[in-house]
């Protein structure tokens, strides 16, 4: 087993950054992918216009590239946010605005993940008005996720990164896909395992593995320290993702490391060919 036993999707949102979005697609089947994934592409808009989100649909099929994963509308990311579901008013309208926009995107792609990211704590607001708007707000996008035949994914982000991120654990993140699945009956939100993330807060990834691969929907890798690419750091990747194959996960991995000054086009050689 090992890296070369695994199916590896790419991330656009941070791998070929170098290159304008409409060009990754094609990049990254240049570089021997079939698949990719994308948070959010449009930060100043969560209902982008009909001819933005024609040209990003045709820049992934003229690629011959798989949309296996897309962001719900998060904010500012990369930046200062960490999603705009849980936060009250401007932010939440807007998250709700993309909702079916997304999906649809999502949709016409054949793309069956859609991750929501939580949101950053608000000074001066409660935290438990902040989830109950979560929920609310997950529920709405994991009933429109089961209108397209996807799941919905939650994801543990890292204390020291995002310390105003409420979720910086696989518990804290698996209770809310259980908040989530009791509200809608439906049973299609799952955990968004990020190895990186979960390395950062200092987590046992082993158990973590065996714990929750079973209600895991997506698999994220990046070295840590540093979120380079595998063997820049300490982790021991390979080990860990033939754990989970082990488990009983067989989906995607999205590669979602930095290349430092690197092009992504020099970012993979680690990869066995």
């Amino acid at each position: 087993m090992g890296f070369a036993d695994q199916r590896f999707d790419v991330n656009l949102s941070i791998l070929f950054t170098e290159l304008p979005l409409l060009e990754r697609p094609a990049a990254a089947a240049a570089a021997g992918f079939t698949a990719v994934e994308l948070w959010w592409p449009w930060v100043d808009s969560p209902t982008p216009g009909r001819s933005r989100l024609d040209a990003l649909h045709r820049a992934i099929e003229d690629a011959g590239v798989h949309l296996t994963g897309l962001n719900f509308y998060a904010g500012r990311l990369p930046g200062p946010d960490r999603g705009a579901l849980s936060v009250p008013g401007e932010e939440s309208e807007r998250f709700r605005a993309n909702i079916d926009v997304a999906a649809g995107f999502a949709h016409s792609l054949g793309c069956t993940a859609l991750n929501a990211l939580y949101g950053n704590r608000v000074d001066g607001v409660d935290p438990a008005e902040q989830d109950a708007l979560a929920l609310e707000n997950l529920a709405l996008a994991a009933r429109a996720a089961d209108q397209i035949g996807a799941m919905l994914l939650i994801e543990a982000l890292n204390a020291p990164e995002s310390p105003r991120y409420p979720l910086v654990s696989a518990p804290a993140a698996v209770d809310v896909v259980d908040q989530v699945n009791a509200a809608t009956g439906l049973g299609n939100a799952r955990f968004l395992m990020d190895l990186y993330h979960l390395a950062r807060n200092g987590e046992d990834l082993p158990a973590v593995i065996d714990r929750y691969a079973g209600r895991t929907g997506h698999v994220q890798i990046a070295d840590s320290p540093g979120r380079g690419a595998p063997g820049t750091g300490s982790l021991p990747l390979e080990d860990l993702l033939d754990r989970l194959r082990k488990a009983g996960y067989d989906g995607w991995v999205g590669l979602e490391y930095k290349t430092g000054d690197r092009p992504g086009t020099d970012a993979f050689d680690w990869l066995p060919r």
